[in-house]
């Protein structure tokens, strides 16, 4: 049986640890002010899978922001011009033009050109030359990604202020009445 002050012990020592590996407790995270996007963004998905414009779509369209697909780099573009997004998701191996020359005319157009992007891919060579030269990209996700890595993306850009900040409405308070 371990008693109080070896219990003390061992969960420091565990503390420690954890905080070695970078990993935080779950209490801390849960106090963490959450940066949640605005409600009905419109986000444009670039990508010629149209299991990951599906996947993604769903993910987005369940946190209530307006997902439109593309299913390479010349529709995309069309798209984003005629209905500019607040948000887009750049695959960077597409057929035609490629992701690298799509996010160059996305910077170099008026309407586009401040628009937040997330480059994505897997394909390791690609992923090495977008950290060498980001091109303009406001962050990059590496396939295949989790839900929990697409909203972190989305809430850096709502910190940094790139993208608006989800309003919650004032509960109502029946007491009041």
């Amino acid at each position: 049986m371990i008693n109080t002050t070896q219990g003390d012990v061992f969960m420091g020592y565990i503390s420690r640890i954890g905080g070695l590996l970078g990993l935080r407790k779950t209490v801390d995270r849960r106090r963490e002010r959450r940066w949640e996007a605005s409600r009905g963004l419109r986000v444009l998905v670039i990508d010629d899978s149209r299991t990951v414009v599906k996947i993604l779509s769903r993910m987005l369209g369940q946190n209530e922001f307006e997902p439109i697909g593309a299913g390479d780099a010349e529709e995309g573009l069309q798209l984003a011009r005629q209905y500019p997004p607040d948000l887009i998701f750049l695959d960077i191996i597409l057929p035609g033009m490629n992701g690298f020359a799509a996010l160059r005319r996305l910077r170099q157009h008026p309407v586009t050109a401040d628009i937040p992007v997330i480059m994505i891919s897997g394909d390791e060579k690609s992923m090495a030359k977008m950290v060498l030269d980001r091109l303009g990209s406001d962050d990059f996700m590496k396939k295949p990604f989790g839900r929990a890595e697409v909203f972190t993306r989305i809430e850096r850009l709502v910190q940094d202020g790139r993208l608006p900040e989800r309003r919650n409405s004032i509960p109502f308070d029946w007491r009041a009445v």
